[in-house]
C-alpha cells in the first residue's frame, strides 16, 4: 500500500518551507504556484526589492497601529506572497494552475488558516489560476475553486445603488 505523502500535503509543505523566507513581524506567508504537477513560481510576503523589510526596521506599522488582521492593507510595507509568487510567472504558464498558500503567525510559528485577501483574489483570478488550496489551523486541507470567487463577487455591495432615470 502505498504510504507516500498526498500531492496537496507534498505542496503545502515546500510552500510551508517558502513562508521561511518571509519579513513580516505578524504572519509568514508562503505560496507556490503548480501547473502539470512541476512548480513554476514560489513568493513570500516581504517588503518591495530595494525597501527595508520590518524585519531589519524591527516594527510593523499595522501593528503599531494596533490594525486588527484583513484591514488597512495599504499600510502595510509587503507584497503578499501570492503576489509575488504571481508576479514572478508569465499569465499563459499560470492557466489552469494551482496556488499553494500556508501562513504562519511569526510570534508563536504556528499554523494560521491562509486565505487569499480581496486584492489577492483579483490577481489570481487574473493570472489564471484554477484553484486555491490552503493549510487550515486544524492541520487539514482547504481547496476552493477560483471559479467560485466570479459567481460570490465580493468585489459588489449586498444592496446595489438605486439606478438613475
Amino acid at each position: 500500500m502505498d504510504q507516500r505523502t498526498s500531492k496537496d500535503d507534498y505542496y503545502l509543505g515546500i510552500a510551508d518551507s517558502v513562508l521561511n523566507r518571509s519579513t513580516c513581524l505578524r504572519r509568514k506567508y508562503g505560496a507556490i504556484i503548480v501547473k502539470a504537477d512541476e512548480i513554476i513560481s514560489t513568493g513570500y510576503n516581504g517588503a518591495p526589492r530595494g525597501r527595508a523589510n520590518c524585519s531589519d526596521l524591527g516594527f510593523c506599522t499595522r501593528e503599531h497601529l494596533n490594525i486588527p488582521a484583513g484591514e488597512r492593507y495599504e499600510l502595510c510595507r509587503s507584497v503578499h506572497a501570492e503576489q509575488n509568487a504571481i508576479i514572478s510567472c508569465s499569465r499563459r504558464d499560470m492557466l489552469g494552475s494551482t496556488l499553494y498558500l500556508v501562513g504562519r503567525d511569526a510570534k508563536t510559528g504556528r499554523v494560521i488558516t491562509a486565505a487569499p485577501c480581496t486584492l489577492c483574489r483579483r490577481f489570481i483570478l487574473n493570472a489564471g489560476v484554477e484553484r486555491v488550496i490552503s493549510r487550515t489551523v486544524d492541520g487539514g486541507i482547504e481547496s476552493l475553486a477560483v471559479s467560485d470567487w466570479i459567481a460570490r463577487d465580493d468585489s459588489l455591495p449586498e444592496t446595489p445603488p438605486a439606478q438613475a432615470h
